[in-house]
């Protein structure tokens, strides 16, 4: 059992770092100060071809696999938070459902471009009334000689204002309770805004990248841009879990070492009562149980993407990563805040950027109490309790 990475991760890594180096925290407190999405930041991402990590090569991707896509985004999270994670989060997991269920013609109308970061996607599934309880979802496309006319609403969609393209889940067949599963229909296809309103919800943290609720008015999707088989986009969408969650808690990862890096050089250098605030062991234990905890949170993620990409069960690891990577960042978020004190509230000083981030992957893309509810039913035999 071997828990060292190997040489050409270690590269990526740098490789990675090497590409960030001229993103300093100026850059980051700007977007996120004005509003303003990250795009130098993305084409650069684009440019360097990362964005196709995971994506087969003939299509322009590097064919690597989740583990190395997941040290990608923990480290862009390690120096943007999760300002920069999210600007190319759904370019990352999400042209999975693409690559496997597609057919060929679609993998290369679309794969190259999304690789190029010549097309920006939004992924619109969670709506209003339903939120993870994805097999009631309202929103209907109804097709009509060879279109889908597409109505409904969806929230929580991050990227809505930049992007030209969607991948949205829409019921083509009404749900039933014998197997309420089947019915919805995957596609992906233009974002018309003349039939897509995108309204900016405002938040608390990550506003450099915009979340949205979508009304969506008699949208037409071609035939052509239905994914896989009718009625049966709620089993492709499953196949992005685990790939999702498992990037979620590499990313959370990120920001939380990249809050107790910043607790840790602040401790060394305050100087109060004519030493350094970080030789008072109350200062020390925090932040020492906090790296602790992380570095075992890393482990978790790593081994799940890790059976992942040797296409082996990988739920429990998965969530279990997503959870102790959220629990424990947030603490050392909220750690790294203290431990600056009244500078720690300061924007100058980031960390308070960090803890509202990291607030993202604590609530999404499942909840914690989800995430035990699914390890109590499937790690330890207990009863299905929702």
């Amino acid at each position: 059992m071997n828990f060292s990475l190997t040489n050409e991760q270690i590269k990526l890594i740098e490789a990675v770092k090497n590409t960030l180096k001229t993103f300093n925290d100026q850059y980051w407190l700007k977007v996120d100060t004005e509003n303003t999405f990250p795009s130098k930041f993305v084409q650069t991402i684009a440019d360097g071809g990362w964005l196709g990590i995971a994506l087969p090569e003939e299509y322009g991707g590097s064919n690597l696999g989740v583990t190395e896509a997941a040290l990608m985004m923990m480290t862009i999270a390690e120096i943007g938070g999760m300002t920069a994670a999210s600007s190319i989060h759904m370019n990352i997991f999400g042209p999975s459902s693409l690559v496997k269920f597609g057919n060929n013609n679609q993998k290369a109308k679309w794969l190259p471009n999304i690789i190029k970061g010549k097309n920006k996607m939004c992924f619109a599934v969670t709506e209003p009334d339903s939120g993870l309880d994805t097999t009631r979802l309202k929103t209907k496309a109804i097709l009509n000689g060879d279109y889908y006319i597409v109505n409904g609403r969806k929230i929580w969609t991050s990227t809505a204002q930049i992007a030209d393209k969607i991948m949205i889940l829409a019921r083509t067949s009404e749900r039933t309770t014998s197997n309420p599963t089947n019915g919805l229909s995957l596609f992906f296809t233009d974002f018309d805004k003349q039939n897509i309103e995108a309204r900016i919800i405002d938040k608390m943290g990550r506003s450099a990248v915009d979340t949205n609720e979508l009304f969506i008015d008699n949208l037409e999707i071609p035939k052509k841009d239905l994914i896989g088989e009718e009625g049966k986009g709620f089993h492709y969408i499953i196949h992005s879990l685990n790939p999702e969650r498992i990037l979620v808690a590499a990313e959370a990862y990120g920001i939380a070492k990249n809050a107790l890096d910043r607790a840790a050089k602040y401790a060394n250098e305050r100087i109060v009562f004519e030493q350094p605030i970080g030789k008072n062991q109350s200062i020390q234990h925090p932040l020492a149980d906090g790296w602790a905890k992380i570095e075992a949170a890393k482990l978790m993620f790593l081994k799940a993407a890790s059976l992942y990409d040797k296409n082996l069960p990988c739920g429990l690891e998965a969530n279990a990563a997503k959870y102790l990577a959220a629990e424990f960042g947030m603490e050392i978020c909220k750690q790294a805040i203290a431990t600056h004190g009244g500078m720690g509230y300061a924007k100058e000083f980031h960390v308070e950027r960090l803890f509202r981030e990291m607030i993202i992957p604590y609530l999404a893309p499942v909840s914690q109490q989800l995430v035990l509810c699914y390890l109590a039913e499937h790690a330890l035999g207990l009863p299905k309790s929702y």
